[in-house]
């Protein structure tokens, strides 16, 4: 039981530090600026819908999945 909390604690650490790392780099890769991208303005109104980023976010992980369980 006590290496079940260890690897709690150790997976709870690595997800901080990536959520840290890219809140930190949030701002200087293009993610969420590409073209297809969806974004309206009108008046005191906005509706952000980052289609294209999605869509680069999951062949990513995709092919990451894929070459982790050859």
């Amino acid at each position: 039981m006590n290496d079940l909390g260890r690897g709690i604690f150790i997976f709870g650490v690595v997800i901080a530090l990536i959520g840290f790392f890219l809140w930190k780099l949030a701002g200087k890769t293009p993610l969420g600026k590409l073209p297809g991208d969806i974004a309206i303005q009108k008046g005191n109104f906005s509706f952000y819908f980052p289609l294209t980023t999605c869509i680069v976010v999951s062949v990513i992980l995709t092919l990451l999945m894929w070459l982790l369980r050859r």
